[in-house]
């Protein structure tokens, strides 16, 4: 090429690149043809994908942040649940132990007081006992005193004084004697004992827990006492055979 062309050249392209200043520089409101000044628009707009995608990979990221919050959250949840199921477990076994050892005091404590009624009743009953095995003389008197607390014990009257008056008199204190002369003896049941009571009379008028034998002085004074209970209304009333 020759030199004056090369020279047009870059004046030409010189005077092109000011054109281009100067549309590019052109208000918005004002009309353009050449393909530079298109370029330039293309280019001030082209920044909103980049834009779009940085605000959707902002949106994803603050989207698993909350999604996290949210799984730590639920577990945080549910740990205090766990935590707070496993204290109301621990409560509710503390209760059930101390209402076992409370049932288990109070049954103990039962059992004392079953035991020590048990025991009283028992000392009760070896004390009446030991107070009912008296002892009494084997004579006259002893046999009078034990029949009045028999006697006594089965609501049939009598005294001492009244018991020993008659015994004299029938038998004179002997618990043998036996009367064979008068009409129960000749109608085959003469009287017998301390009192000469007639076998028939003594097994009518025998008074329980004393002995069958007739010729036994209590047995003999207490069935003899009932029968004039009966019919005298008392052994005191008594002053002659009956």
């Amino acid at each position: 090429m020759p030199k004056n062309t090369h020279k047009i050249a870059i004046a030409g392209a010189a005077t092109l690149g000011a054109a281009a200043l100067a549309f590019s520089v052109v208000p918005a409101d004002a009309q353009t043809t050449t393909t530079d000044a298109v370029s330039t628009a293309r280019v001030a707009y082209s920044s909103k994908p980049v834009q779009d995608v940085k605000a959707d990979v902002t949106d994803q990221l603050a989207a698993k942040s909350v999604k996290a919050d949210a799984i730590a959250a639920a577990k945080k949840k549910a740990a205090a649940a766990e935590a707070a199921k496993k204290k109301a477990a621990a409560k509710a076994a503390a209760a059930k132990k101390k209402a076992a050892a409370a049932a288990a005091a109070k049954r103990k404590a039962a059992a004392a007081h079953k035991a020590k009624e048990a025991a009283s009743r028992s000392a009760k009953r070896a004390a009446i006992k030991k107070a009912s095995v008296k002892r009494y003389a084997n004579n006259l008197d002893g046999w009078i005193k034990h029949s009045l607390d028999i006697m006594k014990a089965k609501g049939i009257p009598g005294s001492y004084e009244g018991l020993h008056r008659n015994i004299i008199r029938e038998s004179s204190g002997n618990p043998n004697a036996i009367n064979n002369w008068d009409i129960n003896a000749i109608n085959g049941i003469p009287s017998k004992g301390l009192l000469q009571v007639i076998p028939p009379t003594f097994k009518a008028y025998h008074v329980a827990g004393t002995s069958w034998n007739i010729y036994d002085p209590v047995a003999n004074i207490t069935a003899a006492a009932n029968y004039a209970a009966d019919k005298y209304g008392s052994m005191d009333n008594v002053d002659s055979a009956y």
